[in-house]
C-alpha cells in the first residue's frame, strides 16, 4: 500500500466505473481491507477504488410478492384465501376478475399451518430450489382446490426488505429469573445471564462500510440472496445511529443456500443474505471502511424487557472464534436422545445407520450444538459478551449467532468477483437516501 499522505483526494463513481472498465481498478473486500489494518498497513484512498462487504442474518422484515396463474378445476372470478405450503399467502389488491391468476404478499415472518416449525424463510428456500409448492385457494363463492406450482411457473417472484443490514444489531441475555422464549434463541434463554446470543456481521457489514450513506442510496445495485437487485430507501425503524434499508430483488436469480428459514423459541424466522459495493470516493468512506471489529460497537439489551444494558464491540462474537463449526462425527458417543439434532434450528442434523450426519449446507454456523453434545462432535468456540453493567464486569458465554459470516464472507469474495469479470456493474444512486 502507498503511504501518500497528500491532500484529500475525492473522486465520482463514474471516475471508478471507468477504472473498472478499463481494469485499472483495485478491488477489495472489506474483510481483506481490515486485515490489512491490523498488520498495521497505511491504507489510502489511492490504494483502493471499490470494497465489497456483506451480512447474512436472521432478517425478520422481509415479505414476497408473487403473482402466477393457477390450474383450476373450475372457473373462478377471484380468490379470497390463499395457502402456500400451509403458509398465509395474502391475496393482492388487483381484481384479476376470471382470469385464473394470483396476486399475493407473504410475509417473512409467516408459520404453516399444516407444517409444524415451517415458515416463509423455508418456503422461499424452497421456492429458490425450484421445488414444487402446494397451492390451496379459497374462491369468493367459498369453492376450494389444491394445485402445485414451482418458481418457474411463477412469472412475477420479487423479495422485498423492509428493515434489513443494521450496521450493529445487538447482543441478548436474559436477566430475568425465568426463562424466556424470544425470536432471539433457538431454545428458551436460561435466566440470570447464564448465556447469550447475537446478531451482525460487524467489520463486514455493509452499513458499518458506509454510515453516513455516502455511496449508499435510493437505487445502489446489490445482491440480495445471490440475486442482483436494489436498494430502494432506508428502512423501518432506521435511525443515524443504527441505519438499516429497505431493498427487492428477482427470486428467480437467488442462490437457495443464501437464504432459508431459523427455528426460534417464538416460531420460524427468515434468512437473508446482502452484499453492496462500497465505491471509495471519499476520505470519511475509507475512514469508516478501516474500522476493524473492535471498535464496531454491540449494544447489549435484556431480551425479557428489551432495554439496553450495556455495550461491547464484534470482538467478543467474532474475534479469536471460529466462524465454522467443525463436524467430527467419529466423536459421536450415542446418547439416547441427541440433543444437537434437536436444538438445530437449521434441521441440518440427522442421523443414517446410528451415525450423525450434518448437511454443511443447510448448517448456519450459530454454533448451538457445540453447546448440546457432550461428545464433542460438534466443535467450535464462539466467545462471550463482556460488558459493564451497574458498576461491575460481567463476561457471558455466547451459545447462538444469529449470523453467518461464514457465509457472508464467502459472498463479499463473490461480489468482487462479479464487479472484476464484469457481471455487476456498480450504481450511482438516483438520490440519497437522508440528507
Amino acid at each position: 500500500m502507498s503511504g501518500y499522505r497528500g491532500t484529500i483526494v475525492e473522486r465520482s463513481i463514474e471516475d471508478i466505473k471507468k477504472k473498472i472498465i478499463s481494469n485499472d481498478a483495485v478491488v477489495m473486500t472489506s474483510q481483506e481491507i481490515c486485515e490489512l489494518v491490523e498488520k498495521g498497513e497505511g491504507i489510502t484512498i489511492r490504494d483502493v477504488d471499490v470494497v465489497t462487504t456483506a451480512t447474512r442474518a436472521v432478517m425478520s422484515g422481509t415479505y414476497a410478492v408473487l403473482s402466477f396463474p393457477v390450474e383450476s378445476p373450475f372457473p373462478f372470478k377471484r380468490a379470497s384465501k390463499v395457502f402456500l405450503n400451509g403458509i398465509t399467502a395474502h391475496v393482492g389488491p388487483c381484481p384479476n376478475e376470471s382470469l385464473g391468476m394470483l396476486d399475493l404478499v407473504v410475509f417473512g415472518t409467516a408459520h404453516s399451518h399444516t407444517i409444524p416449525g415451517y415458515g416463509a424463510g423455508h418456503l422461499f428456500r424452497e421456492m429458490a430450489e425450484k421445488k414444487s409448492i402446494d397451492v390451496a385457494v379459497t374462491t369468493e363463492g367459498n369453492e376450494t382446490f389444491h394445485t402445485q406450482v414451482t418458481l418457474d411457473g411463477m412469472p412475477h417472484a420479487k423479495l422485498f426488505a423492509t428493515r434489513h443490514t443494521f450496521k450493529n444489531y445487538a447482543a441478548f441475555v436474559n436477566c430475568s429469573g425465568k426463562p424466556v422464549g424470544t425470536i432471539f434463541h433457538a431454545t428458551e434463554f436460561e435466566p440470570d445471564m447464564k448465556t447469550a446470543t447475537f446478531s451482525g456481521c460487524g467489520q463486514i457489514n455493509p452499513l458499518k462500510n458506509d454510515p453516513q450513506l455516502e455511496t449508499i442510496g435510493i437505487g445502489t445495485r446489490m445482491l440480495m440472496n445471490g440475486a442482483q437487485g436494489f436498494v430502494i430507501g432506508e428502512g423501518t425503524r432506521s435511525s443515524p445511529a443504527r441505519p438499516n434499508l429497505t431493498g427487492f430483488a428477482d427470486m428467480h436469480d437467488m442462490d437457495p443456500s443464501l437464504m432459508g428459514g431459523f427455528s426460534t423459541s417464538a416460531g420460524p424466522e427468515c434468512i437473508v443474505s446482502w452484499a453492496i459495493p462500497i465505491p471509495v470516493v471519499s476520505q470519511s468512506v475509507l475512514d469508516a471502511i478501516i474500522v476493524t471489529d473492535p471498535d464496531v460497537p454491540m449494544p447489549v439489551m435484556d431480551v425479557d424487557r428489551r432495554v439496553t444494558i450495556g455495550s461491547t464491540s464484534y470482538a467478543d462474537g467474532w474475534r479469536g472464534t471460529d466462524i465454522s463449526v467443525e463436524f467430527r462425527p467419529s466423536s459421536c458417543i450415542q446418547c439416547e436422545e441427541c440433543r444437537a439434532a434437536e436444538c438445530c434450528p437449521m434441521d441440518a442434523i440427522h442421523y443414517n445407520n446410528d451415525r450423525p450426519v450434518m448437511n454443511m449446507r443447510q448448517c448456519f454456523n450459530c454454533g448451538l450444538c457445540t453447546t448440546q453434545c457432550p461428545g464433542n462432535v460438534f466443535r467450535a468456540e464462539l466467545g462471550s459478551i463482556r460488558f459493564e453493567m451497574e458498576g461491575r464486569m460481567h463476561e457471558v458465554p455466547i451459545v447462538l449467532r444469529q449470523s453467518d459470516r461464514k457465509r457472508a464472507l464467502e459472498l463479499e469474495e463473490k461480489l468482487k468477483r462479479m464487479i472484476l469479470d464484469g457481471s455487476f456493474v456498480i450504481s450511482q444512486m438516483v438520490d440519497t437516501i437522508r440528507s
